[in-house]
C-alpha cells in the first residue's frame, strides 16, 4: 500500500482529494497539510510514498516545496495539482517539473464534488507516481554538444549500429517522467538541427502550451503545439495537442484526428509511429522516453525492422521504465541510454 500526503491550502480541496484517493484500496492517505512548510515537517516524521502538491500557497509555494523535497536525503515522487487556466501558476508548475515533480494534474473544475472521470485520472496518476523512481535533484547541464556515449549500448547486428543514415524526421513518444527527459534531450540539439521533431507527450489537458513554452527555454529549437495541416519545418519541435492523435499524411503534412484512444491515451505514440513508418520508413528516427505502459513499443519495433534509427531511454535514467522497457523487451531499440546520450547518438547518425 502506498502512503499519500495531500498538500493544499484549501480545506475543501484537501477533503475532495482525500475522498477520491481513498476509493483505491492500494492508496492510504497518511496526511493532509495546508502548506509547503507543513509538508516538509510532516516528511521528517512519517514515511510517505507519493505527494500531491498544490502550487499557489501562502508562504512556501509548491515549486519551492518540491525543490526542497527533491534535494533532501529522501526524495519522494510529487504530483503537482495545478490550475491550468492561470498562466503564472502554469509557469510555476513547470518549474516544479524542472525540480523533479513526476506528473501534473489539473485541479478539478468543480471541487465541491469532483467527478468520476477526474477521480479515475487522479488515481491513475498517483499510482504511476507511487511506483516511479526519483533521485536527488541535481543541476541539469544545458546545451553541451559533446557527450561521452559510453553510458549507452547499441543492440542488434553491429553493421546496423551507429551507421550514418539519411534521417528526414524524428518521432518521439513519452509519458510519466517524459517532460524531464525531453528537456534533457532537446537541450543537447543544435539550433541548425536538420529535420523536424514530432512529440507525443501524455500530459494532463490544459498543460500542452505550458510544456511547449517550458521546453522552448532549454533548447535553441522553436517548440510549438502542432496545428492541423501544417508542414513540419526542419529544426522545429511540434507537440501533439490535447485530446487528438497527431499523425502524418502522405506528402508529409500533419493531421490531427479525434479517433478513439489507443493504449487508453490520446494522443498516442503508436498512432504517430505508424504514420511515420508509412511516410518516412527507413528515413525516420524514433525514440521512446520514460512512461507507464506500452504505447509506441511495437510500432518502434516495426520502424526498426524497416531500417529506421530507433532509441529507448534506459532503466537507470527513467522515472518509469514502462514504454521504453517494453521496447527493449521487443528488441525494438537499436540504442538504449539516458536522454543526453541518445541526443549525441542521433547527431552521430546525422553526421
Amino acid at each position: 500500500m502506498a502512503n499519500v500526503l495531500v498538500v493544499d491550502d484549501s480545506a475543501l480541496l484537501r477533503r475532495v482529494l482525500k475522498q477520491m484517493l481513498t476509493r483505491d484500496p492500494g492508496l492510504n492517505v497518511i496526511g493532509c497539510v495546508e502548506s509547503g512548510e507543513a509538508a516538509l515537517h510532516f516528511l521528517e516524521n512519517n514515511e510517505v510514498d507519493v505527494i500531491t502538491m498544490d502550487i499557489h500557497m501562502p508562504g512556501m509555494d509548491g515549486f519551492e516545496a518540491t525543490r526542497r523535497i527533491m534535494e533532501s536525503a529522501r526524495p519522494v515522487p510529487v504530483v503537482i495539482i495545478s490550475s491550468c487556466w492561470d498562466p503564472r501558476e502554469v509557469e510555476k508548475t513547470f518549474e516544479a517539473m524542472d525540480a523533479g515533480a513526476v506528473a501534473i494534474l489539473a485541479k478539478p473544475s468543480d471541487i465541491s464534488f469532483g467527478g468520476d472521470e477526474y477521480a479515475a485520472e487522479l488515481l491513475k496518476t498517483v499510482n504511476e507516481a507511487a511506483v516511479s523512481k526519483v533521485g536527488r535533484l541535481r543541476p541539469r547541464k544545458k546545451n553541451v554538444q559533446s557527450e561521452d556515449t559510453s553510458a549507452s549500448r547499441s543492440v542488434g547486428a553491429p553493421a546496423r549500429a551507429g551507421r550514418q543514415r539519411r534521417i528526414s524526421l524524428v518521432a518521439i513518444g513519452s509519458s510519466t517522467g517524459g517532460p524531464q527527459a525531453l528537456a534533457e534531450f532537446l537541450a543537447r540539439l543544435p539550433g541548425d538541427f536538420p529535420c523536424p521533431l514530432l512529440v507525443v507527450q501524455h500530459i494532463a489537458a490544459g498543460f500542452t502550451l505550458g510544456l511547449a513554452e517550458w521546453l522552448g527555454k532549454v533548447t535553441p529549437l522553436p517548440v510549438k503545439v502542432a496545428q492541423n495541416g501544417q508542414m513540419p519545418a526542419n529544426g522545429a519541435v511540434y507537440i501533439a495537442p490535447d485530446g487528438v492523435h497527431m499523425c502524418l499524411r502522405q506528402g508529409g503534412f500533419l493531421s490531427l484526428v479525434k479517433a478513439p484512444p489507443e493504449h487508453m491515451v490520446r494522443p498516442s505514440a503508436s498512432v504517430l509511429f505508424r504514420s511515420v513508418a508509412a511516410v518516412h520508413g527507413a528515413a525516420a528516427a524514433a525514440i521512446l522516453f520514460s512512461g507507464m505502459g506500452r504505447d509506441g513499443a511495437s510500432e518502434l519495433k516495426r520502424l526498426r525492422d524497416l531500417g529506421a534509427a530507433t532509441f529507448a531511454q534506459d532503466k537507470e535514467s527513467s522515472v518509469v521504465w514502462g514504454m521504453p522497457g517494453e521496447a527493449v523487451r521487443l528488441d525494438a531499440a537499436e540504442h538504449i541510454g539516458p536522454p543526453s546520450v541518445l541526443a549525441s547518438l542521433l547527431l552521430e547518425h546525422l553526421r
